[in-house]
């Protein structure tokens, strides 16, 4: 089924479960680690926050949570610019602005409720040229429409007052904007979701999800818990149900279940720089650009952090490893399945121009300094150092339209009925955890019958 509307400070103490050895059937040789009535794939913030969910509303159910990394929150959900989004950008009406709103109060109010710090700082989405003036003003009125909580249009004076170093003709200016540490946020859900009595499991890369075809004698296990989750070291894991929020892997995991890989994970990576620290006091709040509608992605922003630290960036290139953080870093299979997809062919060639120029100012610092010139004249080069990296699962169809909606799907035959995978969960999927996992929860009651 599909629907369109579309990863560590402390982690490392979230224990693997205890084993819980069960026998299979007679044809297999591993070893069933667990046994859960639920199981989620998937330790980012969307995996995290939908187990944390569904464990809260069936208690009397049992539920698992597979990561297969050390540590949870270990990619897209921990290496983010810890925006708290208010929900300007999207569509009025559609789901994605409705999350986006909802998911805004709902992680203001966890945060409050768990003392996790933030800091509502704001953002200005400043218009340095006229031509960007109408965009803006549109822009402005779909935030309004979406009840984007106290927007409001203001001069280039009021600009300097709110940035004093930032120079526009007119921004927008968000004062519900804020920041967290995504990577907090994800150990509280992990927290609350063991705390219900969910069990969390790291090191498991999943590489297969079967059917058990048949049970020993005298064993009622395999009928109980039909569905089997292997990982790539032999382990198993069994349950009647799985949810997956894979992220960069969505599209793989799902066709092993008999899925379509559309829509494909295309990875891009974002480079950010770094505000040295003398020069921190160049920003004081977010400062975003004017978007674009040519171009697929938003822009280079100024992006203060909870730990004083001020990120520029970041820019969007093609990724050559789905987990590759560095320019160097390669994987054949990934690069492969990224170039003979038509649909990246497609995209390349609907936005050429753009895309190199995003290779060329990740090369060369002062090109990308350039474009941040243009709010804060006074950065320099010598203000600057290179800083981390984060790439983003972006879904594309095979026409080279970026999949801007949540998907869902559930393969092929008898594991059909069992499986979910949020194929898609589009940014701003941090922001948006919260109100993101609730939908997911109430789709897996209605196709899993929970109760």
């Amino acid at each position: 089924m599909l629907l369109r509307s579309s990863s560590s400070c402390g982690l490392g103490s979230l224990s693997r479960s205890r084993l819980l050895c069960c026998t299979r059937s007679r044809a297999s040789a591993q070893r069933c680690l667990s046994t859960s009535d639920v199981v989620i794939v998937g330790g980012g913030l969307v995996g995290l926050a939908s187990a944390r969910e569904l464990i809260l509303r069936h208690p009397n159910l049992s539920f698992s949570l597979l990561e297969k990394e050390k540590t949870l929150a270990s990619h897209q959900s921990g290496r983010n610019s810890g925006v708290i989004h208010s929900g300007i950008y999207y569509t009025p009406g559609s789901l994605k602005a409705k999350l986006c709103v909802q998911g805004a109060a709902l992680c203001y109010e966890y945060c409050d409720q768990k003392a996790i710090p933030y800091k509502q700082c704001g953002k200005l989405i400043v218009a340095v040229e006229q031509e960007e003036i109408p965009r803006l003003q549109a822009l402005y009125e779909r935030g309004l429409q979406n009840n984007v909580r106290g927007l409001k249009l203001i001069s280039a004076k009021e600009i300097r007052d709110r940035e004093p170093y930032c120079r526009g003709l007119m921004a927008i200016d968000s004062p519900y904007t804020g920041i967290v540490n995504y990577r907090q946020v994800a150990k509280s859900y992990a927290e609350d979701f063991q705390a219900a009595g969910g069990s969390v499991l790291t090191e498991f890369e999943v590489n297969r999800i079967d059917m058990v075809k048949e049970s020993p004698s005298g064993n009622k296990e395999g009928i109980k818990y039909p569905v089997v989750i292997r990982s790539s070291k032999g382990e198993e894991v069994c349950c009647k149900y799985v949810v997956t929020c894979a992220g960069l892997y969505s599209d793989r995991l799902s066709e092993i279940s008999g899925c379509s890989r559309e829509p494909r994970i295309i990875p891009f990576r974002g480079d950010y720089l770094v505000l040295k620290p003398e020069k921190c006091y160049l920003v004081k709040g977010n400062i975003y650009p004017v978007p674009n509608p040519r171009f697929p992605f938003l822009g280079v922003h100024f992006t203060p952090r909870m730990d004083g630290n001020v990120w520029l960036g970041p820019n969007a290139i093609l990724a050559f490893k789905r987990e590759g953080y560095r320019l160097y870093d390669f994987s054949a299979t990934d690069f492969l399945d990224a170039v003979n997809f038509r649909g990246l062919h497609k995209l390349v060639l609907k936005n050429l121009w753009f895309g190199m120029g995003e290779m060329y100012r990740g090369c060369f610092l002062y090109a990308q300094v350039r474009e941040l010139q243009k709010f804060i004249p006074e950065l320099s080069i010598a203000d600057i150092h290179r800083g981390p990296s984060g790439v983003r699962a972006q879904a594309l169809d095979s026409n080279g339209n970026l999949v801007d909606d949540f998907v869902f799907d559930g393969g092929t035959g008898a594991i059909a009925s069992r499986v979910l995978h949020v194929r898609n969960a589009p940014s701003p999927a941090a922001t948006s955890s919260l109100a993101i996992a609730k939908m997911i929860a109430t789709e897996a009651e209605q196709k899993f019958e929970l109760i």
